[in-house]
């Protein structure tokens, strides 16, 4: 047997999903379209996995994802995490994105910044964007420049990062026109050009 298990479990924005093995938190999947598909990708994911109670620590991880979900606080600094087989850069990554306090947002130059390795916006993209702990490691504190808060992770599931940011009073964030998407601003023209 391979210790790893899954559950599925309501919050106030549908069912989420979340995975154990030994180690910790294999991972917490957001509430797809339906609750099939949501179970559907937790099987692909964690084929390993078997749907079952849930230990101790997957149980606190549950209650914070529930408090947060519902517009509550939690802390689940003391949630352990399974890093295996993670590059040792999305490691600090989630850890450092842990310590985001509820409410506040930061962006991928922060994060570097953070981590005293700056110019690697993109690595720190890279590693929110793979960011299998949903909730947990709270990516969707983080936004790329001009705090645009479209983008969530694959297993973010139909829910946005606006609309995690809104559950938790964040400040308002904008979102990108499509003018914006496909013509980017030019900057400006210095006087006399």
């Amino acid at each position: 047997m391979s210790g790893h298990g899954f559950t599925i479990f309501d919050t106030a924005v549908g069912r989420c999903g979340i995975a154990w093995g030994q180690l910790g938190i294999l991972g917490v999947q957001l509430p797809e379209a339906r609750e099939l598909e949501t179970r559907r990708r937790m099987y692909r994911t964690y084929p390993e996995a078997r749907e079952q109670r849930p230990p101790l620590n997957a149980e606190i991880a549950i209650e914070g994802i529930v408090a947060l979900l519902r517009g509550g606080s939690a802390d689940m600094s003391d949630v352990a995490l399974d890093f295996s087989g993670m590059p040792h850069f999305n490691q600090r990554v989630y850890q450092y994105v842990r310590t985001i306090p509820r409410g506040e947002t930061r962006t991928y130059e922060d994060v570097a910044n953070g981590l005293r390795v700056h110019g690697a916006i993109y690595s720190v993209a890279q590693a929110i964007g793979r960011n299998p702990f949903m909730i947990i490691v709270p990516c969707h504190r983080v936004l790329e420049a001009g705090n645009y808060a479209d983008q969530m992770a694959p297993n973010g599931g139909v829910i946005s990062k606006r609309r995690l940011l809104t559950i938790e009073g964040a400040h308002p964030t904008v979102s990108k026109t499509l003018f914006e998407v496909l013509l980017p601003v030019a900057p400006p023209r210095p006087h006399g050009s």
